[in-house]
């Protein structure tokens, strides 16, 4: 992911790599830039736009990471960007110690939440109870579709269920009969304490670390939080009370033994491909 400190791109090299991640960022991002177009919308795929806020196009703007010199860069519009500064002889790199210090506090807090995540132990108990806690005794929904088993049939899935919701941005969300069913009481003050590796928003709050993260993350790590963000988000929404056969997605029933298995199970696999890329983002702090 991250090249070696001191590491010096010839101009050649860089501009590939950089003409290489936008296609990749074009081809992630061709259907929200074809539904935005023309007024459609996604339940599922919008998710990664409109919760986090960053458009398309941010995720085209290639970093080569902290510590890595652009040759021959000094003239490119790159080098109007903010956080670069000129690296001497037509070169330019990015101003990680400029960076580090107006970003001291956010970086602190990242910083606290991916290490606490790397290292407490994942957990597997909550079974995506999270989304169903949201629409609890409610009489509305937060997306367009119905839900599967109807309101009373959700209700009951709730209320057969312990809330084990570890993630303050999930519950923040429940409605308010939820919210004292949930074993914690969760607050943004002790976020960093109750983050693990095994919770599905955690795993997708990763893209929201590499993005706010800026010049200091080389554009596959950025790419690869957003990919895995994007299939998180895929199961977090078949394992919801959602009905989304219309948009082509088979549920994962939860609410069934064979549901909590096969839930537990992509988790797991999930929690693997977070790891690497929550270590990577840590040691860039």
């Amino acid at each position: 992911m991250s090249l070696a400190p001191g590491t010096v791109l010839p101009r050649d090299v860089w501009s590939a790599r950089e003409s290489a991640h936008a296609a990749r960022a074009d081809a992630l991002t061709a259907g929200r830039r074809e539904r935005a177009a023309t007024g459609r919308t996604h339940p599922v795929d919008d998710f990664l736009f409109t919760y986090y806020s960053y458009k398309p196009g941010l995720l085209r703007r290639w970093h080569p990471g902290a510590g890595t010199t652009l040759a021959d860069a000094s003239t490119t519009p790159r080098a109007g960007w903010r956080w670069y500064t000129d690296a001497g002889a037509g070169s330019i790199r990015a101003d990680v110690e400029a960076f580090r210090d107006e970003k001291a506090p956010l970086l602190r807090a990242i910083g606290a939440i991916l290490r606490g995540s790397l290292d407490r132990p994942a957990s597997y108990g909550c079974f995506g109870m999270h989304e169903w806690a949201m629409v609890y005794r409610d009489g509305s929904t937060r997306h367009a579709v119905p839900l599967r088993l109807g309101a009373r049939g959700t209700d009951e899935v709730v209320e057969s269920h312990d809330l084990r919701c570890t993630h303050f941005d999930a519950f923040r969300f429940f409605t308010p009969e939820a919210v004292p069913r949930n074993r914690e009481s969760l607050d943004r003050a002790s976020q960093a304490a109750r983050e693990q590796p095994g919770c599905l928003h955690a795993g997708m709050d990763l893209y929201k670390w590499a993005v706010k993260l800026g010049p200091l993350v080389p554009g596959d790590l950025l790419l690869d939080a957003f990919e895995l963000a994007r299939d998180i988000r895929e199961l977090d929404m078949r394992a919801s009370p959602y009905d989304l056969t219309d948009w082509g997605y088979s549920a994962v029933p939860v609410e069934t033994a064979a549901g909590k298995a096969e839930y537990v199970a992509a988790q797991r696999r999930f929690t693997e491909r977070a790891q690497p890329i929550r270590r990577a983002l840590s040691d860039l702090i």
